[in-house]
């Protein structure tokens, strides 16, 4: 690679990244680095010296004031943050979780950093659709209309606590992405409900 980093340059680098987690691919694409077995180098000697924490396999932090939604992304990718990680923060649903949810491709649950990760199993087709999915930060997070949606199409029968803040416009605009009738049929009786209630 081209323009590869100054020794000395390495660890600034990093700790001017507006990214608070790095993998090896984002710290070999940062560095310009070839070699891989140098980088890995590199990084151990980091770690050693307490410049950098090692949160998982392949998996680096600047220091513990990290964002744990970047950890999310990067421990299974594609993912993004969703279901009650996103409906708790919008007021959907009032029931506190302490593990983050993430959709992906697999149905796991990773504990890293004492912080437990559940991820949980989408459509691919759906997983890598980025309609209703900001990317503005270092990682990916539903809106809440397709946080709700996707809690609709994992969960048959949820209980939201308070849809106010639903874009019902933007629901609609999202659903054909799940190509499910049954899933259609129950968010437009969700809609009924909620119109009723007003």
């Amino acid at each position: 690679m081209k323009n590869q980093a100054k020794k000395g340059e390495y660890l600034d680098i990093l700790l001017r990244s507006k990214k608070t987690i790095f993998s090896l691919k984002d710290v070999v694409l940062l560095w310009r680095e070839s070699n891989i077995k140098a980088t890995k180098v590199r990084l151990s000697y980091y770690i050693r010296n307490k410049k950098l924490i090692r949160l998982h396999r392949g998996l680096y932090a600047k220091d513990k004031n990290y964002n744990k939604y970047e950890v999310a992304v990067k421990l299974l990718t594609p993912s993004y943050v969703s279901f009650e990680s996103v409906l708790g923060s919008n007021g959907i649903t009032f029931q506190y979780y302490e593990q983050i949810f993430v959709a992906s491709y697999i149905k796991r649950e990773i504990v890293c950093d004492n912080q437990k990760y559940s991820f949980r199993r989408i459509k691919k087709s759906i997983l890598i659709n980025p309609i209703g999915i900001d990317q503005n930060n270092e990682y990916s997070i539903a809106t809440k209309e397709r946080a709700f949606l996707d809690t609709i199409y994992r969960s048959k029968d949820y209980h939201f606590d308070n849809l106010s803040s639903i874009n019902w416009d933007k629901v609609f605009e999202i659903l054909p992405i799940y190509e499910n009738k049954k899933m259609e049929r129950k968010v437009k009786k969700y809609y009924e409900e909620y119109k009723a209630n007003k």
